[in-house]
């Protein structure tokens, strides 16, 4: 499938769930190419059915662009109590509807909107697709003071990690943080591994988002669109 293909089944999953927002809401907001197909749909609606949103917070500084660049005001995480809607991508959604996020980095942002989101929608592309969690390292953010330990009990632990780079520096997050991608393929037991990392001090977050997504509107290469609900 080529890219034109792509981008115009992705535009068709983004304008499926901007038809899932009322005017209203508090809109949750994620990022990725998927994402801003979603924003554009967005700026759409807002033009032709006048669609008005009590809030908007986002999960990176594109998509805040993009939306302030649309004429939508962005509200921080802090301003406000709960989004009733969440608009997301996945690296990876497994058949239970777990995935794994954070390849862009932003996994505590991410994280930290969808908890404190009514109800969570991923837009995907079929390619994203696993039967159970794999074929993605798995991020974790950590603290610069202590990472060089959590990177060797990682090792001792058989987790594979690796030092998530940005040329020839380790990558720092929004948060001036570390992030290790553990490369143990498939993701093994991943509840005992989100409960063993949640406990390990140094952690700021992982990209194991476990029993939080609603539903996956997912584009297939044979140009269907599938909804996935749990």
């Amino acid at each position: 499938m080529d890219k034109i293909e792509q981008d115009r089944l992705k535009k068709e999953v983004a304008e499926k769930a901007a038809d899932m927002v009322k005017s209203g809401m508090i809109l949750g907001v994620g990022t990725g190419s998927t994402v801003a197909f979603f924003i554009d749909a967005l700026g759409k609606r807002k033009d032709e059915d006048g669609l008005k949103l009590k809030a908007i917070v986002t999960t990176s500084n594109r998509s805040k662009k993009q939306l302030e660049g649309l004429g939508f005001k962005v509200s921080e995480l802090a301003d406000i109590d709960q989004a009733d809607l969440t608009v997301d991508g996945s690296d990876r959604v497994a058949d239970n509807l777990d995935g794994i996020k954070g390849g862009g980095g932003a996994l505590t942002l991410e994280k930290n909107v969808a908890i404190n989101s009514k109800k969570i929608v991923w837009i995907v592309d079929e390619s994203k697709l696993v039967h159970r969690l794999s074929g993605f390292p798995l991020p974790v953010e950590v603290l610069p003071i202590s990472c060089e330990q959590n990177f060797r009990r990682f090792e001792q632990e058989g987790l594979k990690p690796q030092w998530r780079m940005d040329g020839d520096k380790r990558y720092i997050t929004h948060y001036g943080n570390y992030i290790i991608d553990l490369a143990a393929d498939p993701v093994p037991a991943p509840h005992g591994l989100a409960d063993y990392l949640d406990h390990t001090v140094g952690v700021v977050e992982h990209g194991l988002f476990l029993d939080m997504c609603d539903e996956v509107i997912i584009a297939h290469s044979d140009g269907t669109i599938e909804d996935k609900i749990k």
